[in-house]
């Protein structure tokens, strides 16, 4: 009788150790950047920038697993140099930013692949529409920031996306249909 008993309080007490691990990280916007790259008309690569990331984040190194990630980006935050383009990747040829305010992604799962890497599968709604995606990432860092002093964590990610599976496929093929989305992202433990 007594084994079973303390069987039973070391998993629970495993459990509570396993969620304690998960530690909740605020996005550091001035340090954050999500980047859309496209090839037009065959000769240049054309590098879009979104200048404004919220989010929630929450990290488990010990456990990749246990870890998600909530964000959203404004439309409106489009910068890619050049305000005419701007204007027309936020017109409703494109991202429809009046009537589509914004993107967002919702992990579904997280997964370790190696040293440093993580698959992180999840819903990305890009002009209202919905499809799982997975982004490759790599983990730059996980230590105390030596600007901040506080706890910190670092990502890169990227993946490939059709603009035409989320409704923006307007002058495909002349734009191309494949983008490539990069994210660096830095972020503090939150208190």
């Amino acid at each position: 009788m007594l084994k079973p008993l303390l069987l039973g309080l070391m998993l629970v007490g495993s459990i509570g150790a396993a969620q304690a691990e998960t530690k909740a990280y605020a996005i550091d916007p001035g340090h954050t950047q999500v980047y859309a790259s496209y090839l037009h008309a065959g000769f240049s690569n054309i590098a879009i920038r979104f200048n404004t990331v919220e989010g929630e984040f929450q990290f488990d190194a010990a456990k990749p697993a246990n870890s998600t990630l909530n964000v959203k980006v404004p439309i409106s935050s489009l910068d890619s140099g050049i305000a005419k383009l701007d204007a027309h990747l936020s017109s409703p040829d494109f991202f429809d930013a009046a009537q589509f305010p914004e993107a967002t992604f919702k992990s579904t799962k997280v997964t370790a692949v190696g040293k440093g890497k993580l698959k992180l599968l999840g819903d990305l709604t890009i002009h209202g529409v919905t499809k799982p995606v997975t982004f490759d990432v790599t983990i730059n860092g996980i230590a105390v920031h030596p600007m901040s002093k506080k706890p910190s964590a670092g990502f890169d990610a990227v993946t490939k996306i059709k603009r035409s599976d989320f409704g923006v496929g307007k002058y495909v093929p002349m734009v191309s249909d494949e983008i490539t989305m990069r994210i660096t992202m830095e972020a503090s433990e939150a208190k």
